[in-house]
Order: C-alpha cells, then structure tokens, then sequence
C-alpha cells in the first residue's frame, strides 16, 4: 500500500518564511514580529517607536487582528503606511499572510516594517514570518509568572519589553524575579523596562532599535 505523506503547516510556513526574508533583504528593510497578550500595549508601543524613530528610519505596519480595523487607522493617521490583516479568527498570523501584505505595500525607502501579530502569548511563537526579530511584550498588569506558563514565547524572542511598569508601585508584580526567570530561560534576550504613558524607558529601546536596524 502506498502511504501519501502531506507537507505539515509548519513546513509550508517556513517555506514562504523564507521567501520574506529574501524579500526584505533585497529591499534592504528590516522587520519585527510583535507579539503579546491582548491590552498589552502592542499599539501603544509601535506608536512611541514610530515617533521614537522618526527622522532616522522610514516605517511601515503591518497590523494583525481578528477583526477591525482600529489599530491600522490609528497607525495611517500619523502618516505611516499601514496595512491590515484580519485572520477572521487564526490567533496568529502566517508568514503567506505577511507575504501578502509586503507584496502590497510599497516598500520604496523602507528600512522597518513593525508587524503586530494577533493577541496571544501561545500560537505567535510557534509561526516565523520571516522577522530579524521577535519582540514580545508584557504589562505589569498580568503578573511576573507569565514566563512560567508560557515558556515558548519567552524563550523565542529576541526582545522583551515590560510595559506599564509605571503601575509597579500598585502591584506585587516582581520584576527582578521576572527578569531572572526569563533569562533563566533565554540567554540571549533583551529586556527593556518601559511605560508608554509616562515614556519611561522608551528612548533606550528606540535608541538600540534604530542601532540594531543601521547594523
């Protein structure tokens, strides 16, 4: 009996993956896969970077989201091209979704595209779309154990930014015990301590974005 073997999701994924990734590179563009929980600050945050980087680098956005279209508009209204992904109901997106979107936008000059992906801090880590990096982010908000029962997120990013720590004094969120955990699992992390509402910290990661991007 003949045995029919079909190529797996993932597979397929890191093919068209790779296919990104040449497509950055010959356009000289550099680009971040965006991932946290939903109310994180993923909008926030890109929103401080495009500002933080203004001047220096030319940004495009991709935006990820079930449904909507809030987050790209709040995006195309400060004058950066943004296209929108709606998955319709994937929790994450696929590197033929990104391959789509950078088909689309015009990629003229453009040294950053900052994709958001779908709120989750589980199927994100497990899809590359073809990033130089995987930026993740965690708020005060939901608590320092979050590495411990999300272990693949932590350990596949490159960068991880604790946002809203300007709650910290309100919380028993530990964010020495957060940071020893996380590099307990991850060597190679950045971590950046950070709050878009009062700017903590915000320089410092745009500051070493924009090195990373020039390099």
């Amino acid at each position: 009996m003949e045995i029919e073997v079909l190529e797996g999701v993932f597979d397929a994924n890191e093919i068209i993956a790779r296919e990104n990734r040449s497509l950055l590179d010959a356009r000289g563009a550099f680009m971040l896969n965006l991932m946290a929980s939903p109310g994180a600050g993923k909008t926030s945050i890109i929103m401080k970077t495009l500002e933080g980087v203004s001047g220096d680098l030319k940004c495009a956005v991709i935006e990820g989201d079930i449904a909507g279209k809030v987050d790209s508009e709040k995006i195309a209204a400060t004058g950066v091209q943004a296209i929108q992904i709606n998955t319709g109901g994937s929790c994450h997106l696929e590197a033929k979704q990104v391959n789509t979107a950078l088909e689309r936008l015009n990629m003229e000059g453009v040294d950053l595209v900052i994709v958001e992906n779908v709120g989750n801090l589980v199927c994100p880590a497990e899809f590359k779309l073809g990033e130089d990096l995987k930026v993740m982010i965690l708020s005060v908000a939901e608590g320092h154990d979050k590495p411990l029962k999300y272990p693949l997120m932590f350990s596949e990013s490159h960068v991880l930014l604790i946002n809203k720590t300007d709650l910290i004094p309100y919380t028993d969120f530990d964010i020495e015990a957060l940071e020893d955990t996380v590099r307990k699992m991850n060597l190679q992390v950045e971590i950046f301590r950070i709050s878009c509402r009062t700017g903590e910290g915000v320089s410092d990661w745009t500051d070493w974005l924009k090195n990373r991007v020039r390099g």
